[in-house]
């Protein structure tokens, strides 16, 4: 690796933890009905407001050790481990498209991806919502790169269409089984990945249904009356779908069925 090459991972690491911190802002304001474009960060806890020293991401909530520097209440962890994927996701999303075709489209595309589930990972994690108007948001980013980098859309309308239908038929007749919000989320996800949403879907199943299949073995019955928020699992397997979703179809494909892949 070239010293031009980790100073890009590093600024888009950097950046990452930054959009990290606003999307935090962003999820926190949302679930109450707060606007995020105006006004300064509070404590919940006292009231006090947050000095611009105390929120610096990631590192200020590890200075603090976790809690607010007037009362010390705890400042959940959630948000410093977002802020430091959404970091990690950004640098890894330059690292495999800078050198591809439409490297800028799927650069942009991919930001806005990793940063729509960083935002839909905290509101899951905290009230269990997918908030409608994040995901409207993220289809319409979605739709103006794609037009604008003369990216193809077809392949992304045919995954929503089928895929997200599925997910969606599914939520609205065994509710109890997959939440509506979940099925959105995949819809929104089959326009970002295309054929990809396939292993990215396949992914936070699985996972999802590894931690349900733990926690059962853990608390026995009473698991299944607990709600898993299923949102951060299938924002994994997004980000998962983003970088290297599409050379796993491809091996798929090869790998299976020869005679379509030539």
């Amino acid at each position: 690796m070239t010293a031009s090459e980790f100073a890009m991972i590093a600024v888009f690491a950097f950046v990452g933890l930054l959009i990290g911190s606003f999307c935090g802002v962003v999820a926190h304001r949302i679930l109450r009905g707060e606007t995020f474009l105006t006004g300064r960060s509070r404590c919940d806890a006292c009231g006090a407001q947050i000095a611009t020293y105390d929120n610096i991401p990631l590192f200020s909530w590890l200075l603090l050790r976790g809690r607010c520097r007037k009362c010390g209440d705890p400042i959940p962890p959630r948000y410093p481990l977002v802020e430091l994927i959404l970091g990690l996701a950004y640098a890894a999303t330059w690292l495999v498209w800078h050198d591809e075709p439409d490297a800028a489209a799927q650069i942009v595309l991919g930001l806005a991806f990793a940063t729509m589930l960083a935002i839909i990972t905290l509101t899951d994690l905290e009230a269990r919502i997918i908030p409608n108007g994040v995901l409207i948001a993220a289809v319409l980013a979605a739709v103006m790169i794609i037009a604008i980098g003369g990216l193809a859309i077809e392949q992304r309308l045919v995954a929503a269409a089928i895929v997200g239908g599925l997910f969606l038929a599914i939520a609205w007749f065994l509710p109890r089984g997959f939440g509506m919000g979940d099925a959105k989320l995949i819809a929104v996800m089959s326009i970002y990945l295309g054929r990809a949403v396939a292993p990215a879907v396949l992914a936070g199943l699985l996972a999802g249904g590894l931690v349900g299949i733990a926690l059962i073995a853990r608390h026995g019955a009473a698991a299944r009356k607990q709600k898993i928020p299923f949102g951060p699992y299938l924002a994994g397997g997004g980000l998962l779908g983003f970088l290297v979703g599409d050379d796993l179809v491809g091996w798929y494909v090869d790998e299976f069925f020869p005679d379509q892949s030539t």
